[in-house]
Parts: C-alpha cells; sequence; structure tokens
C-alpha cells in the first residue's frame, strides 16, 4: 500500500479483545486503538476534517492562520495535518501543557501562545479561548477550528469510528463506554452506532473535577473532563455517566502495560476504569466497546512516573476517607 501522504494513514484502526485483563469477567471488552493514528490520537480524525473540509468549501485558504486552544492532542493533530497542507497553526496552551507535548508541536512546526492567568474554574480553558478571540479581532486572516462548538468534530467520528467500527463488528455491542471533553467523540461514534443498534446503552466516563456533570475541583490529566461545559455536550444522550479520578485512570494505564501490552495514556485507563466499574455490578453477560485514544509516551511524567501516581494516591485515599465520615455523619457527597 502507497499512501498519498501521513494524513492518509489516518483511521481504519484495529479493534483489541481485551481478553487478558478482562479475564475473570463475563463481559467481552473490545478496545479499538485510536492510539496507533499518525500523530499519536483519536484527534487525528477531527483535526484533518476541520482543514480538509475546510479547504473544500473555502473557508480555509493557502494565507489562513489556524488557531485553537489545546495543550495535547489536538494541537498535535493540527501541528501535522497543518504542515501537511501549508498553513500556519498557533495553539494556545497554558503552564500545564506537558513538555514533550510542547516540543511536539514545535517539532512540527506550530506556534506557541501561552497564557498564564486562570479563569473562574481554576484551570486555563476559559482564558484560552479568550486569546483565541482576542487574536481573531486582533489578527488577519485568523481562522479558529473551535473543537468546542464546530460540528464537523463530532461528524469526523460519526463517518470515521462509527463507519468503521459497523463494518469490524459482526453483531450488536449492548454498551458503549468513552470519555468526554469536547464530547465530539462520544457524540459521533454514538449517533452513528444508533442508528444500527438502537438499544446500545452509552456511558459517558468523565474526569472527577471536571465541570461537565458536576462541581469543578482539581485533577491533572489532560484529555478528559473539562472546566468549561462544551457548546458540543448533549448529556441526555447518555444512559450513564462515571467519574474516574487520577489515580484510578493511572493504574488502569498500567494495568493495560502489564496485560495487554497496551502502552497508553491518561484517558485510556479512565475508561478501561470505568469498565471494571461497570462489568463488576453487571448480572448478564454483555458485550463492550471503548476507545484508547492516545499513547502513553506522553505521560512519562504523570501516569508513569512512580512519584506522581503516589501524590494522586494520597489525593485518592483523603477523597475516600472524606466521603466515608460525611457518609457517617449523614453529610451530602
Amino acid at each position: 500500500m502507497i499512501l498519498h501522504s501521513i494524513l492518509s494513514g489516518i483511521g481504519k484502526t484495529p479493534i483489541v479483545h481485551l481478553s487478558r485483563l478482562f479475564h475473570k469477567s463475563r463481559c467481552e471488552v473490545l478496545a479499538k486503538l485510536e492510539l496507533i493514528n499518525p500523530g499519536g490520537s483519536v484527534k487525528d480524525r477531527p483535526a484533518r476534517y476541520f482543514i480538509e473540509q475546510g479547504l473544500a468549501n473555502g473557508s480555509i485558504r493557502a494565507n489562513s492562520h489556524i488557531v485553537e486552544s489545546s495543550s495535547g492532542n489536538l494541537a498535535i493533530a493540527l501541528a501535522m495535518v497543518c504542515k501537511v497542507h501549508g498553513l500556519r497553526f498557533t495553539a494556545v496552551v497554558d503552564p500545564k501543557i506537558s513538555p514533550i507535548n510542547l516540543r511536539i508541536i514545535q517539532c512540527y512546526g506550530g506556534n506557541i501562545e501561552l497564557v498564564t492567568e486562570k479563569d473562574r474554574q481554576g484551570g486555563y480553558l476559559e482564558t484560552r479561548i479568550e486569546r483565541v478571540k482576542h487574536m481573531l479581532r486582533e489578527q488577519p486572516n485568523v481562522i479558529w477550528t473551535n473543537q468546542y462548538a464546530n460540528d464537523l468534530n463530532w461528524q469526523s467520528h460519526y463517518h470515521g469510528e462509527g463507519d468503521e467500527i459497523l463494518r469490524d463488528l459482526d453483531h450488536p455491542l449492548d454498551y458503549l463506554i468513552l470519555g468526554v471533553s469536547t464530547s465530539g467523540t462520544i457524540h459521533g461514534i454514538a449517533r452513528r452506532l444508533r442508528e444500527a443498534w438502537p438499544n446500545l446503552k452509552v456511558v459517558a466516563v468523565d474526569a472527577l473535577g471536571s465541570v461537565m456533570f458536576g462541581a469543578s475541583s482539581p485533577r491533572e490529566l489532560p484529555g478528559i473532563g473539562a472546566s468549561r461545559v462544551p457548546e458540543l455536550l448533549k448529556r441526555d444522550e447518555f444512559d450513564q455517566v462515571i467519574h474516574v479520578d487520577d489515580y484510578e485512570s493511572a493504574v488502569a494505564c498500567r494495568q493495560l502495560v502489564e496485560h495487554e501490552g497496551i502502552f497508553a495514556g491518561g484517558s485510556s485507563g479512565a475508561v478501561i476504569a470505568a469498565i471494571q466499574k461497570i462489568s463488576a455490578h453487571l448480572i448478564h453477560p454483555a458485550r463492550i466497546l471503548t476507545i484508547l485514544p492516545d499513547r502513553g509516551e506522553r505521560y512519562l511524567d504523570t501516569v508513569y512516573d512512580d512519584e506522581w501516581l503516589a501524590r494522586m494516591e494520597d489525593r485518592h485515599l483523603g477523597r475516600k476517607s472524606k466521603i466515608s465520615v460525611d457518609a457517617l455523619l449523614g453529610q451530602p457527597t
């Protein structure tokens, strides 16, 4: 096979049966390996879709300056796609960006715009978006792909993973369990699969501390949850929401490596932890599918660092202790 460019290698990712990690479970757990996309993540799909749809309809031109608020995978993916198409790209990032991600963006030729002021939620998302809006007002030819509100986001997954899953699976799923951030991935895939399998149950996995379905509090891992509710989010399309903290995500990441040889990132651990929680309480066998969104090397200084894990364990145990005490005293948790 000879590809026209590296972008032609995006998609057609395999599905793996996680038979070793879930060997004691009555559930069949399947994982689609989006981490093997050329840019290293599921975000390759919307990045390519944003740019190529824009070029096709004329909203993006040769002199356009593509800008996005992202400290992680989408920024990397857009930097790669823009490099291939000869477009200027700037990632609006914050101090929590990992040094590895920063270098990858720069290696692709992407520019970096750093915000340092925290927003009202204690994060940086709102201030990053304000910086993007300032660039739109003050600089010529700026195009904001706007992953939080752009319907092309979910459509890229509807026509991408959604179509691929239907082609690859010989009978229906019972559960689709995916992480939420912009919500584009889960909405796109779920909408496509429910057309074929209307009884499919869709479970959203959110980071404990995200504002997507509750109150905000400190969290460390990128790629799941948010400090601002995205415009794309439609809560009524989910059957259930499960919250997972940073420690649970990291432990599940390490279990993926140990049992399946899959070196994946933090949001992959989050969905695996959620599946462990759900499968432990299911009465009947079920067929479950998830997405493993990105690679593990971008998390070497967090998920796979023992000192970081110890700090997250202390936070995890402190939270569980507080819940136990609140329950004993009859206080809401």
